[in-house]
């Protein structure tokens, strides 16, 4: 991959992520405002890859990377990375706490520092921006007085760090992807990850049962699942599914096709090495083999009628 995109600017934990990935070695990296144009830079070619966030340990699913996934053209995860966030509150040089009265930050990193902001910080005004890096870029040019987000930031935008490791839980976790336009899965390696999209046919009682019912059955185990709405109406929903496996193992492709047969449509978003964990052992019943010999079970009594 020689162009990647991902939120940009310089100095955000996607670019920290990014940068510990082998694909950036020699890669031009282009920073992109936010997720959804990160990703229609790869849509429309102009990137060969684009990572992006897609869950953190404290706030879960990023809605925009999930949306995406679940709408427009298709792509597909290559590859996840974990980047273990840090937040500090950066400030220009000769700024101390007392001075801050505004504060500048993304989102998520407000959600994960906010009662510290409440706590040391009660009266100041926090704004949310782009990423965190343009946060302090925003600080460095004078438009807020600090910013919340990583030290990269800070030693980029010449910046000083006045209060170190302010999150509110300690040890969170960013999962990153690195989405490509679709391709031919890479071969399982016994410690893979699926991610798809299921599209209900019809609202109706016991639908969600039955996605989980064909994992379930297949002892295929789900490591994420989460709710969108389609944006077709009031009540519509979605289901953003992670389960352990690749599609090239019996179990995982035979789950995925039972949901194709009863959902009004389900979208295949990549298997990939598993970043975190290790994959449970298969239950027997469920393993290759056992999908090989119960088809050819189920061909000789076809044929002779003896089982």
């Amino acid at each position: 991959m020689n162009r990647l995109a991902f939120l940009g600017p310089e100095g955000t934990f996607a670019y920290a992520a990014l940068r510990a990935l082998p694909a950036a070695r020699g890669a031009t990296l282009l920073p992109s405002a936010n997720v959804t144009l990160a990703i229609d830079a790869v849509r429309a070619g102009e990137a060969d890859g684009a990572l992006v966030p897609l869950e953190n340990s404290v706030e879960g699913a990023v809605p925009a990377t999930l949306d995406e996934l679940a709408n427009g053209e298709p792509l597909i995860i290559a590859e996840e990375t974990y980047l273990q966030v840090a937040f500090e509150l950066m400030a220009r040089p000769g700024t101390t706490p007392a001075d801050v009265r505004t504060v500048a930050t993304h989102p998520h990193a407000e959600a994960q520092v906010r009662r510290w902001l409440l706590r040391n910080l009660p009266t100041t005004q926090v704004t949310l921006v782009a990423s965190t890096a343009a946060a302090a870029q925003s600080v460095a040019s004078g438009d807020y007085d600090a910013a919340v987000g990583a030290a990269v930031a800070g030693e980029l935008y010449g910046l000083g760090v006045i209060a170190h490791d302010i999150a509110d839980n300690a040890g969170a976790v960013t999962r990153f992807v690195l989405l490509t336009r679709p391709a031919p899965p890479a071969p399982p390696t016994g410690n893979d990850r699926t991610t798809l999209v299921a599209y209900l046919r019809e609202d109706h009682s016991g639908a969600l049962l039955e996605i989980l019912t064909e994992f379930a059955t297949r002892a295929v185990n789900l490591t994420r699942i989460e709710s969108r709405p389609t944006k077709a109406g009031m009540g519509q929903y979605c289901f953003s599914v992670d389960c352990e496996g690749h599609i090239a193992d019996e179990r995982v492709g035979d789950a995925i096709a039972a949901l194709h047969r009863i959902c009004g449509d389900v979208r295949y978003l990549g298997s990939s090495p598993r970043r975190d964990g290790v994959q449970g052992d298969v239950v027997r019943g469920r393993t290759d083999p056992d999908f090989a010999g119960a088809r050819e079970w189920l061909r000789r009594v076809r044929e002779t009628g003896q089982s």
